[in-house]
């Protein structure tokens, strides 16, 4: 465990990941790409929670088959080879579609996020597995902390480039170069997980034959285990941030002059505020203070909101963002980890699957922020965000590390 090169292969996937996936950052670009081809903001709420909880649904299933797999990377390459053709086919369709058929160009959006997002609910289990086989419990949080750190400096440089793009090149045309040009980088990242070393895996449960058989002992375990309800309680409701996020960039641009540039600082400004942070979460991770890391995240993200109910000028916006990006990556550390620490070998899947399926419903709170945004504005959205994160901040005091 713990190999040093597995460790440099997780960090490049990382990084190549957010370089590909920055493109179409819910906060940012993604809104302000289906507001150009006529989207209403229940549509960006749509396409915002497809892009980050698509997977929800698939997680379960993808735990139940891989019950007895000894490995799981044979089936991830297959999720990575997935997500680079569909991110691929989005790009391709917007230069082709976007200029004169905006609603096919939307419907190409949503299939490519689809796929994009969907084949993931396979790979994040797999992905959890290889990572929990590979790395032990305090040194999984360092390198998930570098991992994160590359990524924001990956998100920073693609944040930059995305912004000369958006300045060079005249619409919809930048969007589509975007999004192509990510998925070759995207590749990158992928071909370097596809060639780490996993061992073996040797303690399994006994085969539950029927899918139905699976979700009803799934129910069971999450009915007997109450540190596992608190943890999924917490984590669901840390996500409600996204009620208000995607909207955050539309009300700027309503409020302030939001250029091209402008755009690309926010961009920046958001992945710096993860980067930065992970040198605290890998310090605390290194020290197993997961439970400090979700208290300090979570009230982060409730600031921001509160924030966003007086924003009216650049600065305040660019703080907004940066404590969003750095609460995002504290959550993900949190939550990853105390459901691997929390797990027993034989039913990690399992026990992964069914957090990340509940958890990953508050993915789709987006689509409610644009109900809310739709018939009652903004000062509403924030508050109902802001409401929701305050539970979450209570109940993160109850987990355990």
């Amino acid at each position: 465990m713990d190999k040093f090169s597995n460790h440099i292969k997780n960090i490049l996937h990382g990084f190549f990941l957010a370089v590909g996936t920055t493109v179409a950052e819910p906060a940012t670009i993604l809104p302000l790409m289906v507001n150009y081809f006529g989207g209403s903001p229940i549509l960006i709420g749509f396409f915002s929670g497809l892009m980050r909880g698509g997977a929800v649904l698939m997680q379960l299933f993808a735990a139940y088959r891989a019950q007895h797999y000894a490995l799981m990377l044979p089936y991830l390459r297959r999720v990575f080879l997935a997500r680079f053709l569909s991110w691929f086919f989005i790009g391709a369709a917007i230069v082709l579609f976007g200029k004169d058929h905006p609603t096919l160009t939307l419907w190409c959006i949503g299939t490519g996020l689809f796929f994009f997002s969907f084949s993931a609910g396979f790979g994040a289990i797999y992905f959890r597995e290889i990572v929990a086989k590979i790395f032990t419990h305090k040194f999984r949080g360092k390198t998930m902390a570098w991992r994160q750190f590359f990524a924001g400096l990956g998100s920073i440089l693609s944040g930059a480039v995305a912004a000369w793009v958006l300045e060079t090149f005249e619409p919809p045309y930048d969007f589509g170069y975007l999004f192509m040009l990510s998925a070759i980088l995207m590749g990158a990242g992928f071909l370097a997980f596809s060639t780490i070393d996993e061992p073996l895996k040797e303690h399994f449960e006994t085969k539950i034959e029927s899918f139905r058989a699976f979700l009803k002992h799934a129910l069971e375990i999450l009915r007997a285990d109450r540190q596992l309800q608190i943890q999924i309680a917490t984590f669901l409701l840390a996500y409600s941030y996204l009620i208000a996020m995607p909207f955050v960039i539309l009300d700027a641009k309503e409020t302030i002059d939001l250029t091209g540039t402008a755009v690309g600082m926010l961009i920046t400004t958001q992945m710096a505020g993860a980067m930065i942070s992970n040198i605290v979460w890998g310090k605390l991770g290194g020290m197993g203070h997961y439970r400090l890391i979700a208290n300090i995240s979570i009230s982060m993200q409730l600031l921001a909101v509160v924030l966003a109910l007086f924003a009216h000028s650049l600065p305040i916006y660019l703080i907004i963002f940066f404590l969003f990006g750095a609460a995002a990556d504290g959550n993900r550390i949190a939550s990853s980890n105390l459901i691997l620490i929390l797990a027993p070998e034989a039913k990690r899947p399992l026990y992964v699957a069914i957090q990340m399926n509940i958890v990953s419903l508050g993915m789709f709170f987006s689509i409610m922020g644009g109900f809310i945004l739709h018939f009652g504005g903004y000062t509403l959205l924030y508050s109902a965000a802001a409401a929701m994160l305050l539970t979450a901040l209570v109940l993160s005091f109850r987990l355990r590390d």
